[in-house]
C-alpha cells in the first residue's frame, strides 16, 4: 500500500467524527484550566484515548497524560499537544466562551488537544495499514515553560521509550486551512524576568523626601526600549517586552518599591547573552541614577530554549501533509518569535531526536485577506494570548487532524506483516 493509499485509509473516518470533535473543542474552550491544574481536561483526554484502545498513563509530570499504541515492528512516533490555559478574561462573546472568570484558552491549546485526539482515533482505526508505535503526549504547563521538562524529569524516556521523531503543531492567526513549517531555528528562546526596584516611600505632597520607585521603573521601561534598537545588529533578531509594571496603592502615596516583568526573545546564544546583560545593566543603572539605597532584585520566572526543526524531518513530514491538503497549502513562515517547550522531548534523551513542529491556521481566510489588503492585519486579526483569540472551528479542526494523521503516517511503517 502506497503512502497516499495509507493516508486515504486513515482519513476515511474523519467526516464521521467531525461533529464529536467540534463539540469536544467547544467544551474544552468553555472549561479552561491553568498550568498544572488541568485535572478535568486530563481526565477527559484519558477517558477518550483509552476508548480508542491506547494504553494510558496519567499523572506524568503532575497532570500530563501519555497514550501508547503498539502495532507491530516499526518506528516510534511521538505526537504532542499541550493543554493549559492562560490567566486572561475572555472577550470573544462566543456562546461557548470560558465559564471561568479570568481564565481562557487564549492560545489555542484546546484546539491542539482536540486535533490530537482526532488523529489518535483515526490512527487507531486504521492500524491495519501501518506498523510501529504511537506515543500521544498531552502536556501540561506549556505556558509557564515547565510542563515538558516535568514530564521528562518524571522518567518519560524510561517509561515510554525514546521516539524516532517528535511531531506537533500550534494554531496561529494564519488563514484556516494553511500549514506553516520552518526548518532550523523555528521558534525563539524566551527568558522571562521579575525585577523588583526599591525606593523610599513618602507622602505624595513631599516627593523630596522619597526615592520614587515609580519614576525609577518608568525610566527603566523607556531605557529598555533601546536594547534592541541600539545594541542589536540590524541583521539579528531580539524582542524585549515589559508586560507588567506594578507599583503603589493610592494616588497620594509614593510607594517603597515597583515590580516589572520582562519578556525577552532571541535566536542565538550570543544575542541572548548580550540582551540579558544589557537588561541587567540598565535596571541597575537606573536604580543607581535614582539614588536607590538597595540594588534591584532580578529573578528568572521561566525560560524556553530555541526550538530547532530538523530540516529533513520538516521536508519529509510536510511533503506528506501537502500531498493531502493540496497545492499551495503548505508554506515556510520563517522564524517565529513565539516560544515553545516541545523541543525538550527531542533534545533531552541520550540521542538527538528529529523534531518537526508546525503552525496551522485558525483565522477566517476572508477576514485575513481583507485585513492584509487594508494593511490592518496586526490590528484586526486577534493573535494568540488576546482575549479575542477564537479560531474557526472549521476548517481548523479538519486541517489540524489531517496534518497530525498524515504527518505520523509519513514516519510509521507500512501494512503490518500478518
Amino acid at each position: 500500500m502506497s503512502a497516499a493509499e495509507r493516508n486515504s485509509a486513515a482519513l476515511l473516518g474523519l467526516d464521521a467524527i467531525k461533529g464529536d470533535l467540534a463539540a469536544l473543542y467547544r467544551d474544552l474552550h468553555a472549561h479552561p484550566e491553568l498550568s498544572f491544574e488541568e485535572h478535568r481536561t486530563a481526565a477527559e483526554v484519558a477517558r477518550r484515548v483509552a476508548s480508542y484502545g491506547y494504553e494510558v498513563t496519567t499523572g506524568v509530570g503532575r497532570t500530563g497524560v501519555v497514550a501508547v499504541l503498539e502495532n507491530g515492528a516499526g518506528p516510534t512516533v511521538l505526537l504532542r499537544a499541550d493543554f493549559d490555559a492562560l490567566p486572561v478574561t475572555e472577550r470573544t462573546g462566543l456562546p461557548y466562551a470560558s465559564v471561568h472568570e479570568g481564565v481562557m484558552h487564549a492560545c489555542g491549546h484546546d484546539m491542539h488537544v482536540t486535533c490530537l485526539l482526532g488523529a489518535l482515533q483515526l490512527l487507531a482505526a486504521a492500524r491495519a495499514d501501518w506498523s510501529g508505535r504511537i506515543v500521544g503526549v498531552f502536556q501540561p504547563a506549556e505556558e509557564v515553560a515547565k510542563g515538558a521538562h516535568a514530564m521528562v524529569e518524571d522518567g518519560f524516556y524510561e517509561r515510554f521509550g525514546v521516539p524516532d521523531v517528535v511531531l506537533g503543531q500550534h494554531v496561529a492567526p494564519l488563514p484556516a486551512g494553511m500549514i506553516g513549517a520552518h526548518p532550523g531555528p523555528a521558534f525563539a528562546a524566551t527568558d522571562s524576568l521579575r525585577v523588583r526596584m526599591f525606593g523610599k516611600g513618602a507622602h505624595g505632597s513631599r516627593p523630596e523626601t522619597s526615592i520614587d520607585p515609580v519614576v525609577m521603573a518608568a525610566a527603566t521601561v523607556m531605557r529598555l526600549q533601546t536594547v534592541v534598537s541600539r545594541e542589536i545588529a540590524g541583521g539579528e533578531t531580539a524582542v524585549v517586552t515589559v508586560g507588567s509594571l506594578q507599583a503603589g496603592t493610592k494616588e497620594n502615596i509614593i510607594p517603597d518599591e515597583a515590580e516589572l516583568k520582562i519578556n525577552i526573545r532571541t535566536y542565538t546564544p550570543e544575542v541572548r547573552t548580550r540582551v540579558l546583560a544589557a537588561v541587567e545593566r540598565i535596571v541597575k543603572g537606573e536604580a543607581a541614577t535614582a539614588g536607590a539605597e538597595r540594588e534591584p532584585e532580578i529573578t528568572e520566572i521561566d525560560s524556553f530554549p530555541v526550538l530547532y526543526n530538523d530540516a529533513a524531518a520538516v521536508e519529509r513530514t510536510m511533503e506528506a501533509v501537502g500531498a493531502v491538503l493540496g497545492e499551495g497549502r503548505v508554506f515556510d513562515p520563517g522564524p517565529v518569535t513565539g516560544s515553545e517547550d516541545v523541543g525538550y522531548f527531542a533534545t533531552s534523551a541520550d540521542r538527538e531526536v528529529p523534531l518537526c513542529y508546525w503552525l496551522f491556521g485558525g483565522a477566517d481566510p476572508a477576514e485575513v485577506a481583507a485585513a492584509q489588503k487594508a494593511g490592518t492585519f496586526e490590528r484586526d486579526i486577534p493573535s494568540n494570548h488576546s482575549p479575542f483569540f477564537a479560531p474557526l472551528v472549521e476548517p481548523t479542526l479538519t486541517t489540524g487532524v489531517t496534518a497530525l494523521t498524515t504527518g505520523a503516517l509519513a514516519w510509521l511503517g507500512g501494512r503490518p506483516s500478518q
